[in-house]
């Protein structure tokens, strides 16, 4: 079963490309606000989240079954513990990159960064370990990388573009998309820095970068499906 994680600059058309993927491999499809909802289901404890066997799981299902066996692993093994990844982890997951890059960090602001990284770490992880899943973005590559069974890619594309791309998804205004397309790559640039010490277009992290200005989200899909199904012959 194949396992893709796609990263790239906000506006490259990821979450598009993501989605033809996991619909030609017919695999799960799983980014942020998925996390976010599964992380909300399982509550502040892990009796929280109660779910019977025999029912046919949904994709957010999966997910916070993956968290509820983290709980589960974490208050066995003593680590952390209940609530250790409790009521916050909504929060945590749902960050933002523009949350995450900032330099000075306080207890009220925001969790720390072992914390947060960990959270993502093994939410991803379970997720991989699972199988038949696309994963977009939060340094997917990265926290995967020792992985040789998962493929890795990564996307650019130029400003002009990702700034149409928010203009339509969004219904910015044009100052506006740039504003946010800027300031949202110079924290991705941050963020990958600050968890990973590595820099997120350095092209060794990836199998494949696709030029998002030389292609389409139909094109593109259909170019990472097939060489998930090569990767894994």
């Amino acid at each position: 079963m194949a396992v893709v994680t796609i990263n790239g600059p906000i506006g490259a058309g990821g979450l598009e490309i993501g989605a033809q993927v996991a619909r030609h491999l017919n695999a799960d499809y799983v980014d942020r606000h998925i996390f976010v909802e599964a992380a909300s289901r399982v509550g502040s404890t892990v009796t929280a989240f109660a779910e019977k066997e025999q029912r046919v799981l949904r994709l957010r299902d999966h997910i916070a079954r993956f968290i509820q066996n983290m709980l589960e692993r974490s208050a066995v093994s003593g680590v952390g513990g209940d609530p250790y990844f409790g009521p916050d982890m909504g929060t945590i997951l749902s960050e933002e990159y523009t949350d995450l890059s900032d330099e000075a960090i306080t207890e009220a602001q925001q969790l720390d960064d072992d914390r947060f990284i960990e959270v993502t770490s093994a939410v991803i992880s379970d997720l991989a370990d699972n199988g038949n899943v696309v994963i977009i973005g939060r340094g997917s590559n990265v926290i995967l990388k020792d992985r040789p069974d998962i493929l890795h890619v990564g996307l650019i594309a130029p400003l002009d573009l990702r700034v149409r791309t928010i203009v339509e998804r969004e219904h910015f205004s044009r100052d506006e998309a740039e504003k946010y397309v800027t300031d949202t790559e110079k924290a991705r640039v941050i963020y990958f820095r600050k968890f990973f010490k590595v820099h997120p277009e350095d092209s060794t992290l990836y199998h494949m970068v696709l030029n998002m200005e030389r292609t389409t989200v139909k094109s593109a899909g259909e170019i990472i499906a097939h060489a998930a199904i090569a990767f894994l012959e």
